[in-house]
């Protein structure tokens, strides 16, 4: 068996008030940072890992290297496990997108299966063989514990595969700074342990954790 623990990364400038952040290079905050570091003491108690994966951004990396630290692992950086390029729309906010691109973001709020962004990714886009290869436990890049660091989008996507929902259920899905979600990956089959665990923050976030 296999077991994927994916983390999305830790708090970060833009996440309130929420801008499309995508690829841009962000630090963590130093609420990041507390966040990172007790996820690390959550994963510290209940698994251990065999190898370790993020997106070579910043705010990924620096997650998933607290999430390392106790058992002297050092994150693997993937490209493919980057955020969603969000093209034009990259460090805008929602209004500034709807006043240039009206009907696209609002086809993105209410049909995000449908959506085109200028420039940039769909969530069809992530749906490619690489995609899928990462959503269905690519034991290649996640050997028998794996993946910590990555990104909001690409971790709703993962599990709306796993769970075989469709992508209009995209929303349906919170990932919250630094949540925990564990897929078991066995004989070619998902099977989705916990979404979104944030118990380990508690005390740690303030209004930001949503």
């Amino acid at each position: 068996m296999t077991k994927i623990i994916l983390v999305r990364h830790g708090h970060v400038e833009g996440i309130s008030p929420e801008r499309f952040r995508g690829r841009a290079d962000l630090a963590l905050t130093p609420e990041g940072r507390r966040q990172a570091e007790a996820t690390a003491r959550r994963i510290e108690a209940s698994w251990t890992p065999t190898a370790l994966y993020a997106s070579p951004l910043s705010r990924s990396l620096t997650t998933a290297e607290a999430i390392g630290r106790p058992f002297g692992l050092a994150p693997t950086p993937l490209p493919g496990l980057m955020d969603i390029d969000y093209g034009e729309w990259q460090g805008l906010t929602a209004d500034e997108v709807g006043h240039k691109w009206p009907e696209a973001l609002d086809t993105w709020q209410h049909a995000p299966h449908w959506a085109a962004i200028p420039g940039g990714e769909s969530l069809q886009d992530v749906l490619t063989p690489r995609g899928r290869g990462a959503a269905r436990g690519d034991r290649a890049a996640s050997e028998r514990y794996g993946r910590a660091g990555r990104a909001r989008q690409r971790h709703r996507i993962i599990l709306l595969h796993a769970l075989e929902l469709p992508l209009s259920r995209y929303r349906r899905l919170g990932q919250d700074p630094c949540a925990i979600n564990e897929i078991d990956f066995t004989a070619g089959e998902l099977t989705v342990r916990s979404v979104n665990g944030t118990y380990h923050l508690r005390g740690l976030s303030s209004k930001e954790q949503r």
